[in-house]
């Protein structure tokens, strides 16, 4: 899909990687407007996940160039790498909780980063944004080790957001929740976005959550991207891949809006 040049968030152009002699990725390009929610899917080893790493600049392609907010993710200029890094939250599969703090000091931990803060601004920003997940004051001073698999997606995501960012990256996540509360945090981030009106790249291979969040599916099959376009029209789409993952009876009923059984 076309997306203005002024409204680009992410910018992929020519991007390919590889393992070793392994091709993962072969010419993608790809570009994310500001307020868009895109889902990008693909068959297990399809690469989703290292494609994410890279647009967050975790990882550097054989070739091609990611560009956030205009400027390159890997800049040569460290202030400009701080300065994009600064205007994206990422969300991990597991959470990636530090495991030795607590709940306030792993949502505090880009907040001190910077520097900048004043710990009682920072402290009243952490129960900011607390709240903004629907985690109480009092869960504040729990370990890790002490939470549901949903509080630690929650922390994660207050931890995500603790900077106000304009993009959040997720990867796969409602991974590890059962379906009450998978549809919980899909609301959540849903309502989130609205609010805040930040632009999300996701990866997931659940249909309810794609179903309930996607704005943009992006297709990732045989190393390049196969299909991008709305929910609605990738149930249209001619390739094996998306047959199998969009068209089954269970499948279909999700993307028309029945949601889970």
């Amino acid at each position: 899909m076309t997306v203005p040049a002024d409204e680009k968030i992410i910018e992929l152009r020519g991007v390919t990687t590889r393992f070793g002699r392994h091709l993962i990725h072969d010419d993608i390009s790809l570009a994310v407007g500001r307020g868009e929610i895109l889902c990008l899917v693909g068959g297990s080893g399809s690469g989703k996940t290292t494609l994410l790493r890279e647009i967050v600049g975790l990882l550097q392609p054989a070739r091609g160039t990611v560009r956030l907010f205009g400027r390159p993710v890997l800049d040569r200029d460290p202030r400009v790498r701080r300065e994009v890094r600064r205007r994206f939250g990422m969300l991990f599969q597991q959470g990636a909780l530090f495991s030795a703090l607590n709940v306030f000091d792993n949502i505090a931990f880009p907040l001190r980063e910077l520097r900048l803060l004043d710990e009682s601004v920072i402290r009243d920003v952490v129960f900011i944004k607390l709240a903004m997940v629907e985690l109480e004051p009092r869960h504040a001073l729990l370990m890790p080790a002490e939470l549901s698999g949903g509080m630690v997606k929650r922390v994660a995501l207050a931890r995500a957001l603790a900077l106000e960012p304009e993009l959040l990256v997720l990867d796969e996540p409602t991974a590890g929740l059962d379906p009450d509360l998978a549809d919980n945090f899909v609301h959540l981030i849903g309502t989130l976005q609205r609010q805040l009106d930040f632009t999300v790249v996701m990866v997931t291979h659940d249909l309810d959550t794609l179903a309930g969040l996607a704005t943009r599916v992006a297709v990732l099959a045989g190393r390049r991207i196969i299909a991008d376009c709305s929910p609605a029209e990738v149930l249209d789409v001619d390739h094996p891949f998306v047959q199998s993952f969009f068209c089954s009876e269970h499948a279909r009923a999700v993307m028309r809006g029945k949601g889970r059984n």
